[in-house]
């Protein structure tokens, strides 16, 4: 298109634009007169329809546009909308054409009537129809019932002539189908079947596939609705055969229909799900004889192209076959596979694969025919430079081993050697790909192959006969893979090792005991850069035959004679001790303790000597041999004979050796939880009670400057509780009996007092109740003692008492009642701030067991405890929400109703909104907690009182009262009802809207968000009505964001889809207009080309891509060799490289390798969303916590974790005195300039350079002048620098 003049910046981009040829295809952007024409071709007149069958030809009909199709106005949505609301509509629209349609009941339709407004041709026609039918149907007064679509859509299929009405009908009987009972298709099945065949025999050569796959689907249908007794009349069989014959039709979509239906027709008809069910299908031997001639027709021809849809349609029907014709398909697959075309050969094998992954019956395949097919595939295997093939050959031997070895054990064994074998030459390959998929192989067969039978094998050896023989083979060809030749892959072959080991090391060590000492060789061996693989697979072999068996094989070669300070061995002592399980206790009291004792005698000569060096070396290898003690008592087999020769060294360890100490309690804690199994072996440890106890308490009574740190004083104390879960109750009463008499004594410091309070913490759950009571008496003076740490482990002992589930606790607590009572309310006022947390623990089980005769004692707690929903601790404010609301059900409990006990306890509560202002914000925030958790429980009166009383807080002029109160409207929003609501909004916003300006600066987040929720509830229109003017602008905003969020949300959910529909491989049936509808014939054509083409394109290219290998070196190539299959690759052969270590850094040209710095990662503080926002409520009102809390000094003593956690040292942090001082200077921070900006020179140091950051914006041509302005400005700059530097250099040169 010509144009003159010369256009204004920036309108080029508004003018409408087309492609070079396309000017007459389509008006793109102004459709307004073709949408106006397309409403037309729908629409009928309003008088009374005469719609018969020959409404199909609507379509035609209405082509000249003389009728118009009936749109509702705006008038007529707005009465909808009121409609909506509740007003009912007086008004009845006139009917259309299309309300056969839109008011169709069937829901078997609802794919059509979700997308009734679609575009397509195909649709329209589809809707049309469905329309027609189902007023006929409703003229003849039918209920519209499946049935009788189905017998109106037949008389309908007789009576079409156009191909668009026939393809919408036959679509429409394909969906119901479905739906229709069985009796009826059974006893229609000769005229329906007679129809169809008509219809597909005059369809077959037709250009359009619409109707043809229809009605191919519907055949299907009703083939698999029909019962045994009819597949044997001829007549059955012929219809299936027809069916049959399009499976290698040229058109991809008939001949898919086709094949899904015979699979549906032969896996899935309804008699095959019955009590009497056959084997297998009658028409399954016709279906494989069909298969089998139609590959040998057309198997030798050049392309192939049926004998590759025979492939894929046998890859789905071989399991349905009975065994005979199961093997007569086999043979053929395999005759067809020495064609060695590359795409047929690999479609036979996915056959395969799919046969095996069935996992048949002996029926259809018996494990001699699978073995047979195991050994014939043994001449096709691919070379090993031909990447996919040979990954699809490993993974189809797989799956035929397992399948045998669930079939028959022995056969599969005696087959797995040769297996093995065959995936070692695959360690070879020069693709990593080949080699990983080769070792996962050998791990699945181990584990799922031979790992389910091991318990039946007793030791083997290499004598051993046959089941272990095959074993024995099988380890002796992955054991090879240690050899030079196969380096390149040894973290492979290391990896199936381990799996050896963990499989078979229990039975399997005698044969194994050679390749432990070549591992252990291959590890000391200079830059060997597998250690970390070698320490996997020799950890499982101690794990699989215990640290004896791996020390035999493989000594340690310490024992503290050595002239030399080498120890090549010293790796095994850290495996040992991450791996070591299951083992004897008795090995460690024989083997290690007088290593480890001769290794620490040695070090005290060294020391003694002088040799601070050696000593500390020895020093060390004897703590590495004291840490295998815990690996040593994790489920130990000696326990009852070996504990007692080892309980005297660890007492002695305990209390002599404080850098064993850790390590010997971790190991006890270990030997309780999980070594003890039964009751003797728990009487066993717990007998020596009375001798480790009393170590411990010493210990852990023992100050800092005495050498206990509190990490060592954490560990006794965890195992003091550990100990005591299996130590007889008496002596427990007994050492709670002097540690009362110590902690009354005046002889007592400080820090033993509260040392001892912590063990009587320990020992009270464990007492009987007569030494409770003396130990209450004990404790009770420092309930109200003045310094805090005794008040807090005071109140420690009640919490431990009243929590425990033990018979003696609980009947102490029911017979101390009110004693416990008084002492609570006596204590009130004296009760520090650090006891708050555990004296509230203690109240909430004194309140879960109290009746309606002790309200009075809750409604003495109830002040106290709204106000400790404030205090400091957060455990105090957990504990406090957490006791409110269990007095709560406690006021439920006494009635004599819920919603009675809930109107008390509230109205109790109520009084603190008349105290002072923490008082009224505690209260309001218990209020909320309340309101979350009894909601259900509350009348709608209570709920709009509070609603009221809340309201009236918002006027406070004191912000913690306001936000509390605007927490608990944020509450509300969330949990009432809109209807309950909305007689309150107005109230509620009237109160927002009259906060005073500071509170409305101070709480604008607050607000934004809690107007965000109002306006998701009622609408942005009443929200707006009902606030102040100054407060329209935050709201348009906030209805702006809302948008753009929404708008985000659905982009990211679309870009979601797309990446998920490009992962998935295959798409089922969908529910898209393109998935369930054929699109125009054009465009289908369209695409069923293109796709051809490309299929076409990527065969030619593969099928071009076969190359013939050659012989080694000068050998010739044998075409008479029985392997030369293997020659003809469909990967491109190529010099072998190395696979050398990976090391994940790029490499430039030049063969450096770049390896860029981690940049330091910045945390951007984001503005708090309004989920943050919600969550900061729920947390202030305790049903939140923290995402990071102060670790607690108690830990659960059940922790199965306990063990191997090391207590975390202080790391600073944040800024002021706490922050860390060693921080890494910033990238670049060595050219900053310490007297101005920017960076300077630095001699011997590479330039700095100063880089401009690139934009997008700075493309914009109306800004290009602005921008080359500043580059100007910056290169003038830069050239005045310069000229300046070089006359300052001439001045300093001058003389």
């Amino acid at each position: 298109m010509a144009r003159s003049g010369r256009l204004r910046s920036g309108a080029a981009a508004k003018l409408k634009r087309w492609r070079k040829g396309h000017s007459s295809d389509c008006n793109p952007e102004t459709r307004q007169h073709r949408l106006a024409a397309r409403s037309r071709f729908y629409s009928r007149p309003a008088e009374k329809s005469n719609l018969t069958v020959d409404a199909v030809k609507l379509h035609n009909e209405l082509q000249s546009g003389s009728v118009r199709l009936e749109r509702p106005s705006d008038s007529a949505q707005l009465h909808m909308e009121e409609d909506n609301a509740g007003e009912a509509a007086t008004e009845r629209s006139s009917g259309t054409f299309l309300s056969g349609l839109s008011d169709c009941t069937n829901v078997t339709f609802s794919k059509v009537q979700r997308f009734w407004e679609s575009n397509s041709a195909a649709h329209k026609e589809i809707c049309a129809v469905l329309a027609a039918v189902t007023e006929v149907i409703r003229s003849r007064g039918g209920k519209e019932s499946e049935t009788e679509y189905f017998a109106t859509l037949m008389t309908t299929l007789e009576a079409v002539e156009s191909p668009e009405s026939l393809a919408a009908v036959a679509y429409l009987l394909n969906l119901v189908l479905k739906r229709v009972p069985s009796p009826v298709l059974i006893k229609k099945f000769s005229d329906a079947s007679k129809t169809f065949m008509g219809i597909v025999s005059s369809q077959a050569c037709s250009s359009s596939t619409s109707a043809l796959r229809w009605v191919l689907s519907c055949l299907a249908t009703l083939l698999r609705k029909q019962d045994l007794a009819a597949w044997s009349y001829p007549v059955t069989l012929q219809v299936y055969h027809g069916l049959l014959s399009f499976c290698v039709h040229t058109k991809p979509k008939v001949r898919k229909a086709a094949q899904y239906g015979v699979c549906s027709v032969l896996r899935g008809s309804e008699f095959m799900f019955g009590d009497a069910a056959p084997e297998h299908h009658p028409a399954a031997p016709s279906t494989a004889k069909f298969c089998v001639q139609e590959i040998e027709k057309a198997g030798g021809t050049k392309e192939a192209t049926t004998t590759l849809h025979v492939l894929t349609l046998l890859r789905d029907l071989l399991p349905c076959f009975p065994a005979a014709v199961v093997k007569t398909c086999c043979e053929t697959l395999l005759r067809v596979m020495t064609l060695s075309h590359v795409l047929v050969t690999a479609c036979a094998m996915q056959a395969f694969h799919s046969l095996f992954s069935a996992q048949a019956s002996v029926a259809c395949l018996p494990a001699e025919l699978n073995a047979q097919i195991i050994t014939a595939l043994y001449d096709y295997v691919p070379s090993t430079s031909d990447l996919q093939p040979l990954l699809t050959w490993l993974s189809t031997m797989e799956r035929a081993h397992i399948n045998l070895g669930r079939l028959q054990k022995d056969l599969c064994w005696a087959h797995l050697p040769r297996l093995f074998s065959a995936a070692m030459n695959c360690f070879l390959s020069p693709h990593s790909q080949v080699v990983s998929a080769a070792a996962q192989t050998l791990e699945t067969l181990l584990s799922e192959c031979v790992a389910p039978h091991m318990d039946d094998l007793g030791t083997v050896s290499a004598s051993a006969p046959a089941p272990a023989t095959y074993l024995c083979k099988m380890f002796r060809s992955v054991e090879e893979g240690l050899t030079y030749r196969f380096h390149a892959a040894w973290d492979e072959v290391l990896r199936v090792l381990e799996v050896f080991f963990e499989t078979c090391g229990k039975q399997c060590h005698p044969i194994m005991r050679k390749c432990l000492r070549s591992l252990c060789d291959l590890r000391l061996s200079p830059h060997f850069p597998y250690t970390a693989e070698v320490d996997q697979a020799v950890g499982a072999a101690v794990s699989a035959m215990g640290p004896e068996v791996l020390l035999e094989s493989v000594p340690l070669e310490i024992d503290g004679k050595e002239e030399t300070l080498d120890f090549p061995r010293s790796w095994l002592l850290p495996v040992l001790r991450d791996y070591v399980q299951g083992a004897r206790l008795g090995f460690f009291t024989s083997y290690f303790l007088p290593l480890a004792a001769t290794l620490k005698s040695r070090a005290l000569e060294f020391t003694q000597a002088g040799k601070s060096v050696e000593a500390k070396i020895y020093d060390t290898l004897q703590w590495q041999v004291w840490t295998l003690l815990p690996g040593f008592c994790t489920h130990p087999t000696d326990v009852l004979g070996s504990f007692k020769g080892l309980a005297r060294t660890l007492g002695m360890a305990i209390s002599e050796r404080p850098d064993l100490r850790p390590t010997v309690c971790q190991a006890l804690r270990t030997l309780i939880h999980k070594g003890c199994k039964t009751d003797a072996e728990r009487a066993e440890v717990g007998r020596f009670a009375k001798n480790f106890l009393p170590i411990l308490f010493n210990v852990y009574s023992q100050s800092e400057e005495d050498g206990g740190n509190s990490a060592q004083r954490r560990s006794v104390l965890d195992t003091v509780r550990a100990y005591l879960t299996i130590t007889d109750p008496q002596m427990v009463c007994g050492f709670l009996q002097k540690a009362s008499e110590k902690l009354t004594s005046p002889e007592s410091s400080e820090f033993a007092r509260l040392s001892i309070l912590d063990l009587v913490v320990a020992m009270a759950p464990y007492a009987d109740e007569q030494s409770l009571g003396s130990l209450y008496g004990t404790i009770q003076p420092y309930l109200q003692s003045k310094e805090r740490s005794m008040q807090k482990k005071a109140y420690r002992v009640l919490e431990e008492v009243c929590a425990a589930p033990h018979a003696p606790c609980q009947a102490f607590v029911r017979s101390h009642l009110q004693d416990l009572q008084a002492a609570l309310l006596d204590s009130l006022k004296s009760a520090a701030s650090p006891a708050k947390r555990p004296r509230l623990k203690c109240l909430f089980h004194i309140v879960k067991q109290l009746s309606a005769e002790h309200e009075p004692f809750i409604t003495a707690l109830v002040p106290e405890v709204i106000l400790c929903t404030k205090e400091v601790s957060v455990g105090a404010r957990k504990n406090a929400f957490v006791l409110l609301v269990e007095m709560g059900h406690a006021f439920i409990r006494f009635g004599p109703t819920p919603q009675e006990g809930m109107q008390r306890f509230l109205l109790m509560v109520y009084v603190g909104l008349t105290g002072s202002v923490t008082m009224i914000s505690c209260t309001v925030l218990a209020l909320t907690r309340l309101f979350f958790e009894f909601k259900d429980h509350l009348e709608l009166s209570v709920v709009e009182q509070l609603l009221q009383n809340i309201c009236l807080l918002l006027a406070s002029r004191t912000r913690d009262v306001v936000k509390a109160a605007l927490g608990f409207l944020k509450v509300t929003l969330q949990l009432v009802d809109t209807k309950l609501l909305a007689k309150h909004v107005e109230a509620m916003l009237e109160a927002v809207g009259n906060l005073s300006d500071d509170m409305r600066r101070h709480f604008r987040m607050k607000l934004r968000n809690l107007f965000a929720k109002f306006i998701r509830k009622f609408g942005f229109e009443l929200v707006k009505g009902l606030l102040p003017a100054e407060y329209h602008k935050v709201l348009v905003n906030i209805r702006k964001a809302e948008a753009r969020s929404r708008k985000q949300r659905a982009l990211r959910q679309a870009a979601a889809d797309t990446d998920e529909e490009e992962a998935r491989p295959a798409q089922p049936r969908g529910d898209s207009m393109e998935e369930i509808l054929a699109d125009s014939e054009d465009e289908e054509e369209e695409e069923e080309e293109r796709q051809r083409s490309k299929e076409r394109r990527k065969q030619a290219r593969q099928k071009g891509q076969a190359w013939l290998k050659e012989g080694e070196e000068d050998e010739p190539l044998n075409f008479l060799d029985p392997n030369v299959s293997q020659r003809v690759l469909a990967t491109k052969p190529g010099p072998k490289r190395s696979r050398g270590v990976s090391h994940d850094f790029q490499v430039s040209e030049d063969g450096r390798l770049i390896i860029h710095e981690e940049e330091e990662e910045v945390d951007d503080d984001e503005a708090k969303g309004a989920d943050e926002e919600m969550a900061d409520v729920l947390q202030d009102v305790g049903l939140r916590s923290k995402k990071t809390q102060k670790r607690r000094f108690r830990e659960e003593p059940d922790d199965e974790e306990a063990e191997t956690r090391t207590y975390p040292q202080y790391r600073p942090g944040g800024s002021g005195i706490h922050r860390q001082l060693d921080k890494e200077p910033a990238f670049g921070a060595e050219y900053r300039s310490k007297k101005g900006k920017g960076d300077v020179k630095k001699k011997g140091q590479l330039d700095p350079y100063a880089y401009i950051p690139l934009n997008r914006a700075k493309l914009n041509r109306r800004k290009r002048a602005k921008m080359q302005g500043q580059f100007k400005g910056l290169m003038k700059g830069a050239q005045r620098g310069a000229k300046a530097g070089r006359r300052n250099r001439l001045k300093a040169q001058r003389p």
